[in-house]
This record gives C-alpha cells, structure tokens and sequence, in this order.
C-alpha cells in the first residue's frame, strides 16, 4: 500500500500531541551494521526546534511508531536527522525507508542536555554503541559554542570495529586542538591499531576537573552503571552527572504509563535525567 501524505494531518503546531504530522526521507545512509541515518524533510516546510538530547515519535505506516532521538545538528535548518538501528519491526520499517518514502512525525519531546548548565564548566561524555546518536546534537552545540565550556572530552566505545558510528565525525572531532576524543572497542581483529577495553578504562585517564565538569553519558544500561561508578570515583558528583534513560517509550505524552520508572515517566520527565534523581532505583529489579 503506498501512503500518501494527505492521509495523516500535516499541520504543526496542533493542539492534539498524539497527532503526527508527515516528513518525507530525503536521504538515507548506513552507518553500521543495521544502523541507518535518515535525513527527514516536514511535508508542511516548518522544521520543529529541538534540544539537544530530545527525541521525536516516528511512524512506519501500517507497522506503528517508535521513539528515537534526533541525530542531528540543533542548529541545522530544513530537515530533521534520526540515527535508527533495525531491532524490531518499527524500527527495522523505518531503517527500511528509502528517499522519498513518507514517515510520521511527533514532537520533539523530553528534556535535553543540561548545555545552559553545563557553560564555563568542562563536559566529559560518555557514550556506548548506538548512545552516541542522542550525544551527538550535544557535541554539535559543543562545538558551535566552544568558547563558552571548559575542557571537553569526548569518550565513545563500541561493540567491534566494524560497528563504530559516525566515523568520519570522530575522526574530524579527534582533530580539533582543544577536544579529547578517545574511542575503544570491545574485541579487535588482529590489524586493529586502535584501543580494546571498556569506556570506562578513559575515565581516569582523561584530564578535566571534577569539582567543574558536567558528565553526559548514554548507552546500554549496565555501561551507564560502570561509567557513573568510574566518575563517583574520578570525583564527579551525582547531580552534575546526567544519563539518558531511553527506553520503550509508546505514547511520550505521559498517558500509557509504559515507560513508568519508579515515579517518574521517562518521556515526561526524561529521557534526560540527573543520575542524583534516578540512583535509588536503578539497582531495583524490573523497575
């Protein structure tokens, strides 16, 4: 079945939350191993504003809709950036989706990255596998604002070579003077030149102050736990330290209760969340 624009409202800035409007692929390009950036053009012309940090609810029609964070540079103009990879039926549809194809569209949602908070301070993030995509707008508004933040390091690990994200950007990152970038792997082939370990093995190796720093960190759960650990004990404190708590989010609008953690709804209150808010539950099973 071909779908086509006028079948879904189009109109931003509708009242009804729940309501997608349409956003055409305008370009789609594989970063790894069923991992795609999709390029998104609004059918309507009127991009949405996004924090840093934010996420959108995206439609693959006739299969249902997922939330995924944008990828994308804030400050970029006429098309709104998803990284996707293709774990399940919603989200291998969308990773599916060639130039042309149209999507649903909603929000963007949540909190962002504490960047207002985190000014004359240094910003340490940590990131693992696909959690570089939701970090990534956060090291743009870095960049594009590097005067107003102290030191700044970036430190990413993935699961093999092969599955790094975003290459072409660390490597252009790696070669500003005054960023720390370091990117690890979990297992090597034997020409691999680079570093194997856990992220956390960067941590006390990288130079920032802990009493001024802001850490950002995402990615699979039990490396969030390791990487908040490792910067308790660099001497970071809790409340400067912020992880994103991406999870099966289904309505983002704080009605299903779906992604209910403790007492708080991740897509009302998160996905962004001081550790210092969320450090009693998170070693609470099935919660």
């Amino acid at each position: 079945m071909v779908y086509r624009p006028e079948a879904v409202n189009t109109r931003r800035g509708t009242a009804d939350a729940t309501v997608p409007s349409v956003a055409r692929v305008r370009r789609r390009w594989r970063e790894g191993p069923h991992t795609w950036t999709l390029e998104l053009e609004p059918e309507d012309g009127e991009l949405p504003q996004f924090a840093a940090g934010q996420f959108n609810m995206l439609t693959a029609f006739g299969i249902g809709e997922a939330a995924i964070s944008v990828s994308g540079d804030p400050g970029s103009k006429g098309t709104l950036v998803h990284t996707v990879r293709a774990v399940g039926p919603v989200s291998t549809a969308l990773a599916t989706l060639q130039s042309g194809d149209y999507v649903g569209l909603r929000g963007p949602f949540g909190t962002g990255w504490p960047m207002q908070e985190a000014q004359q301070r240094d910003v340490v993030i940590v990131s693992g596998g696909l959690g570089l995509a939701p970090l990534r707008p956060a090291i743009y508004h870095l960049l594009a604002e590097r005067q107003r933040y102290g030191r700044v390091a970036v430190l990413y690990g993935s699961r093999s070579p092969g599955d790094i994200l975003f290459r072409r950007e660390l490597q252009r990152w790696r070669g500003e003077l005054d960023m720390d970038v370091k990117v690890t792997v979990d297992h090597a082939p034997d020409d691999w030149r680079g570093n194997v370990g856990v992220v956390t093995s960067f941590i006390p190796r990288t130079t920032f102050d802990p009493a001024n720093s802001v850490a950002l960190v995402c990615g699979p759960e039990l490396m969030m736990a390791f990487t908040v650990s490792a910067l308790q004990d660099a001497g970071v404190r809790d409340e400067a330290i912020y992880i994103s708590m991406e999870r099966n989010m289904k309505c983002a609008v704080g009605l299903c209760g779906h992604c209910q953690f403790g007492t708080t709804l991740v897509c009302r209150d998160g996905p962004v969340l001081p550790f210092d808010r969320v450090r009693d539950m998170l070693t609470i099973p099935e919660i």
